[in-house]
């Protein structure tokens, strides 16, 4: 009887030294973005659709000392093909991190499997999912900018130019915004109602399902359609020796949004060719255009 007592207690005992170390173990942080400094965290599922994961890779800076201003890059391919880890803008991901910023690269659907408006809800979902994890990921919730090219920069522009109210925000993480704060469009088509779809090297019907440039499709698919005076600022960049999409594109975009009174600044790039890949004669250089990148987010998000 008293080697049971005296076990009994000592049970008694383990449990009483057990709990609080457990207790202090269940309310840690999932996720200390500080020991997340320089890494890269790969393949992070922000939804399931269609019986697919869609992914995002998150880059973090050298050093992080406090919830960080985040950058969501969409890559291009014609809203057809590429990935989170290709296009142009993979070229501005040092110089952004060297200046503080995460930077968040995502996936979405492609066509013709999915047709518009799949990629825009997923890349709203993404911004909405970042926020939704922004305290285990250590981001900035009010300090979140875009960019990206060609179809990239088309879906970052819709971004910054639609909100709740374009029905786009659909799925999970509703109670989150998707709004962002700061865009750059990189070469993006913005008005797709014109003769741009006709002349381009993708088949409409494939990605919008139809050619009419008076379907309603086209013209809700068109960041000009959106254009108001509560959108944010946009830094545009386009070369003028474009032969996948015209440089008047990026115009018409500058033009409503500049009419609208939004901050907006469109470089036209002297012998720029699509992708804005580097050249010998290109002016601004690519050095000199991911530097404006990196200032025009730095003054839009500062990390203060």
């Amino acid at each position: 009887m008293v080697r049971m007592l005296i076990r009994f207690l000592l049970v008694l005992l383990g449990l009483i030294l057990v709990l609080p170390f457990s207790a202090c173990q269940s309310s840690k942080p999932e996720t200390n973005s500080t020991d997340l400094a320089g890494t890269i965290q790969q393949d992070i599922i922000y939804s399931s659709k269609d019986g697919a994961d869609l992914k995002l890779d998150i880059h973090y800076p050298q050093l992080v000392t406090g919830p960080i201003p985040t950058l969501v890059y969409v890559h291009g391919g014609a809203w057809i093909q590429g990935d989170k880890e290709e296009g142009a803008g993979t070229v501005d991901i040092p110089a952004l991190l060297e200046a503080g910023f995460a930077v968040v690269a995502v996936n979405y659907r492609l066509a013709p499997q999915h047709k518009f408006p799949a990629m825009i809800e997923d890349v709203k979902c993404a911004i909405r999912f970042l926020r939704a994890n922004a305290d285990r990921y250590g981001l900035a919730t009010e300090k979140i900018g875009a960019y990206g090219g060609s179809a990239g920069g088309h879906l970052v522009s819709l971004l910054g130019v639609t909100d709740s109210s374009a029905g786009w925000d659909s799925g999970e993480y509703a109670e989150y915004s998707s709004h962002v704060q700061a865009v750059v469009d990189m070469f993006g088509p913005t008005n797709l109602t014109g003769p741009f779809l006709a002349e381009a090297p993708v088949r409409c019907e494939d990605v919008f399902g139809t050619c009419n440039v008076n379907d309603p499709v086209l013209r809700d698919a068109s960041p000009v359609t959106w254009v108001s005076a509560d959108d944010p600022p946009f830094l545009i960049l386009h070369g003028d020796k474009d032969e996948v999409v015209p440089l008047s594109q990026s115009e018409a975009l500058y033009e409503r949004l500049r009419d609208a009174g939004v901050e907006v600044t469109l470089v036209v790039v002297k012998n720029g060719q699509h992708g804005l890949w580097p050249k010998a004669d290109m002016e601004p250089s690519r050095s000199q255009l991911s530097r404006m990148i990196v200032e025009f987010f730095v003054r839009h998000l500062p990390n203060s």
